[in-house]
């Protein structure tokens, strides 16, 4: 399998720059944390929409207990938080427990730009 179309991947800081920035897809990287009540609830829908949109979006996962420096560097303050980037750029952010729907309305903008 291409690695740039796998979905659902753990990242950390090590392969940010290749697997987000690097990525000629868009990429939705959500930082989440073990222990976050509200990360558990928002995984099965990261899953629903990585089904959504496996021919347009990657979806990549930040523990962000164990990559600090990241969530410093993009501003994470809170999560769940699912940050867009396209181009290697942040294009868009959703911060809290959200809907597949909203999620997807998030992206739409994003998914022609493969």
């Amino acid at each position: 399998m291409d690695p740039d179309k796998a979905q659902n991947v753990e990242i950390d800081e090590t392969n940010f720059e290749t697997e987000v920035r690097e990525s000629k897809r868009p990429v939705l990287v959500a930082f989440l944390a073990p222990w976050s009540r509200p990360c558990h609830i928002i995984l099965p829908v990261l899953d629903e929409v990585a089904a959504a949109c496996a021919e347009s979006i990657k979806i990549v996962k930040v523990n962000a207990d164990d990559n600090p420096d990241l969530g410093v560097r993009y501003g994470v303050h809170s999560i769940p938080t699912l940050l867009c980037f396209v181009n290697g750029g942040e294009l868009g952010r959703i911060v809290g427990t959200v809907s597949k729907e909203a999620i997807l309305a998030k992206l739409k903008p994003f998914m022609g730009t493969i």
